[in-house]
């Protein structure tokens, strides 16, 4: 692996502090190495190998349109688009759609959206937020490292407390064009947003009629033990973003708006040349049939239950918290649990120096969640 590591070095820009791990082949939720040994993922390309890997209907499904169109733009109808719009409707309730291809051009979208729509610019955002580091979504990411030297990002933004009913009564107002969250908080440690502080949210909405965007980018597609993590607060936000499962893996994105929003934007306003192209929309249309067909979602919640009980028994875990397949727990050394279930054929993920994400495809069951407990409680 270390000739792989140096080829790497050579010709990548060293934006990423990888794993010491070159993958070349998935099955399910195991992944195997250039040296043919297995690993357990859990972490699923973060939270975007919804099916596993290689699952042989989506499979099946791409390959067939690869031989039929893969890309005309956006200068024309397609049918897949069409088609998947429409299944979208139906799973998110939401009422029209715009496709891109990753979940910062959702958010990135979301944003104009809500500029146009309302006349408005200001934006309020939360403590712990990520929502991508292009420079409109790195504008309302919370951490100063991320945002500091990219400086000067689109302004006016101000955040408030997360979960904080008090500190968002005070930040939004009538200059607020929209409130955007992670309803539960990803890459913060997977921190879920309380009932009482959406419903909060949803009336302050009302009270100064701004939008509220919900950024569905980790949480949707069944992660959470629900379709999107919305309907755990029974609310229909005025803008969403998605990406990450929506393809399993395959890159791309969209942005769900509410009839009210849609009409209050016109043609021009907002383009890309890959979103929404054939084979990407077969690739989410496939996805969201197979999660359909094998009951991933109720999986998610089922499982997702299974694995907090499990983790709840290990010693130095101090807490776990979440939804369905997205788990978050607090340990003393994140970074070396991850290094050290690496060595053991494992893939967890550190997304702060006490806390792991857990989000394997939503195809695991028991089995793989005993493995990765019977790891994890080997570590010393």
């Amino acid at each position: 692996m270390k000739e792989w590591f140096e080829r790497e070095r050579a010709v990548h820009i060293q934006f990423y502090r990888r794993q010491p791990v070159v993958f070349v082949k998935g099955e399910g939720c195991y992944l195997y190495d250039v040296e043919g040994k297995k690993y357990l993922d859990m972490v699923a390309g973060i939270a975007a190998a919804t099916l596993g890997h290689c699952h042989p209907k989506f499979i099946a499904r791409v390959s067939e349109q690869l031989k039929k169109l893969v890309h005309v733009s956006n200068l024309y109808y397609t049918t897949p688009q069409i088609e998947l719009a429409e299944k979208l409707r139906e799973i998110t309730g939401m009422d029209r759609f715009f496709f891109c291809n990753s979940g910062a051009e959702a958010v990135e979208a979301s944003l104009k959206i809500a500029r146009k729509a309302t006349g408005r610019k200001k934006f309020v955002a939360f403590s712990g937020s990520f929502h991508g580091r292009t420079m409109g979504a790195l504008s309302v990411t919370w951490k100063e490292k991320f945002r500091r030297p990219f400086e000067p990002l689109v302004q006016p933004v101000e955040f408030a407390e997360f979960n904080s009913v008090e500190d968002l009564e005070k930040k939004v107002d009538e200059e607020t064009a929209a409130v955007i969250l992670e309803p539960v908080q990803g890459e913060a440690g997977v921190y879920p947003a309380t009932k009482e502080f959406i419903n909060e949210l949803f009336r302050l909405r009302d009270e100064y009629n701004f939008l509220v965007i919900f950024d569905e980018v980790q949480t949707g597609f069944g992660r959470t033990g629900r379709w999107f993590a919305k309907e755990h607060y029974g609310v229909k936000p005025d803008i969403m973003a998605m990406a990450k499962a929506m393809g399993s893996g395959f890159p791309i994105g969209g942005v769900g708006v509410s009839e009210e929003v849609a009409e209050k934007l016109e043609a021009g306003e907002h383009a890309s040349t890959f979103g929404g192209n054939p084979l990407a929309c077969v690739a989410s249309l496939a996805t969201i049939e197979i999660i359909e067909e094998e009951k991933l979602v109720e999986n998610s919640e089922k499982t997702g239950k299974y694995l907090r009980k499990r983790l709840e028994e290990l010693d130095g875990i101090k807490e776990v918290r979440g939804m369905g397949l997205m788990i978050g727990a607090k340990v003393e050394n994140a970074p070396g649990m991850v290094s050290r279930s690496l060595e053991k054929g494992l893939l967890v993920n550190a997304t702060s120096e006490n806390a792991l994400r857990f989000v394997p495809p939503l195809i695991a069951g028991r089995e793989e969640i005993d493995f990765a407990v019977d790891i994890l409680s080997s570590l010393k």
